[in-house]
């Protein structure tokens, strides 16, 4: 049986609250090897601390999701996080990013806590989780602005086309490939069929974005194994290189191991 990895799952959200340790089974039963669970705020960064602490095929990553800027990022602020992200099992930060989808938020508020963001995961040497939605220029603006010589990560729930899938990996990203590949109308085959197979990577974003067949459904971990196939199915490799393929640029990139 293949081995999968989610690098990208809010399993600490309050959505899995009443079942948690059911989801879990299931994502064990389903050959999950890695959870990688993101904060949006120090709140939610913290509880992915601890679920990380709880399992051993889980790990962290610490953040400030653009939706959760609303002020100026402040010392406070950033110290806050910087001591989350020195906790065990922290492998990243992320989510952050830039999201210009809905009404009331800052631009440039935005732009400048990813930019403090970026600069965070200099400072520890750690890869980003990069969340962009309806904000691309900018999105590549800042990156090529704030790029260092060890930027690495990867751009979280991809939702670009073939030629913004070049240009992140351009600059040192990795695209990661949700259940959205199963959607209609979807850009992501193409992305997945085009791009090397060692510049991508498998999540869910769970709870959000379940794929096809459970479209409308809370998605969970366990799921990714139909996002895996999906990418399988665009591209000319079998199944099960494709999956020990993703495995191993997780691991790589975020210097972890799977835990089966």
């Amino acid at each position: 049986m293949s081995i999968y990895a989610d690098v990208h799952s809010h399993l600490s959200f309050p959505e899995f609250d009443a079942d948690r340790d059911a989801v879990v089974a299931r994502l064990r039963d389903a050959g999950v090897g890695i959870v990688i669970d993101p904060g949006t705020n120090p709140e939610s960064s913290r509880r992915s601390v601890e679920l990380a602490a709880a399992h051993d095929f889980a790990y962290a990553n610490v953040g400030l999701h653009p939706g959760e800027v609303s002020t100026p990022f402040t010392p406070e602020l950033h110290d806050e996080l910087a001591a989350l992200a020195r906790s065990e099992k922290v492998v990243g930060i992320g989510e952050i990013g830039l999201d210009y989808h809905w009404p009331g938020h800052s631009p440039e508020l935005q732009i400048e806590a990813f930019r403090e963001m970026l600069r965070m995961a200099a400072e520890f040497d750690l890869p980003v989780a990069i969340h962009c939605r309806d904000a691309w220029p900018d999105m590549l603006r800042v990156l090529s602005e704030e790029r260092h010589s060890g930027l690495r990560g990867m751009m979280h729930c991809f939702s670009g086309d073939l030629d913004t899938a070049r240009r992140c990996i351009a600059l040192g990203l990795k695209i990661s490939i949700p259940g959205t590949i199963t959607y209609k109308r979807s850009m992501l085959p193409e992305v997945a069929a085009s791009v090397a197979l060692e510049e991508l990577l498998s999540e869910t974003d769970a709870p959000y974005l379940a794929p096809v067949p459970m479209r409308g459904k809370r998605n969970e971990p366990a799921h990714v194994a139909l996002t895996v196939q999906a990418i399988a199915d665009s591209r000319p490799e079998p199944f099960e290189a494709v999956a020990d393929a993703l495995m191993r640029n997780a691991c790589g990139l975020f210097g972890i191991r799977p835990v089966f």
